[in-house]
């Protein structure tokens, strides 16, 4: 048997306990900071010993879920350009109404900014409720597709 007892059951009754100084042993500054300190500087080789997945990200990230985005255009617009869209042979004239499509164009919702001068037959997948009221009014129709 090497030892009977611990070495600190023989030095608790000294001042010291066997490490010069009594000021040597005190506070945190002597353990090089409180807590995890230093951990990228002066206790690095102790990281990368004792706790090698401390830094960086781990584990599984939940994906985001997919944000649908609007294009949006305004009646305003589709009544001023109308004309030219039919001329363009992107929209139709069936009986006396200009039928617009506005997922050719680009766009996949009606705003109702503005005045309708004329009645139109707009399709799209989504209209807010003035864009409706107003080509109702006008005397056309929103189709929703």
């Amino acid at each position: 048997m090497i030892r009977k007892q611990r070495k600190i059951r023989k030095l608790r009754g000294s001042r010291t306990i066997a490490r010069g100084c009594s000021k040597k042993n005190r506070g945190a500054g002597n353990r090089g900071g409180k807590g995890m300190a230093g951990g990228h500087k002066h206790h690095w080789t102790w990281m990368v010993i004792n706790d090698p997945k401390h830094f960086g990200k781990y584990g599984f990230k939940r994906p985001q879920q997919s944000i649908f985005k609007y294009s949006p255009v305004n009646l305003d617009y589709l009544d001023e350009k109308s004309g030219e869209l039919v001329k363009k042979g992107l929209a139709t004239e069936e009986n006396g109404k200009v039928v617009i499509d506005v997922t050719e164009l680009g766009y996949n919702k009606v705003l109702g900014k503005g005045k309708l001068n004329r009645s139109l037959v707009i399709k799209s997948p989504k209209f807010s409720e003035t864009a409706t009221r107003k080509i109702e009014e006008a005397g056309g129709e929103a189709v929703t597709l």
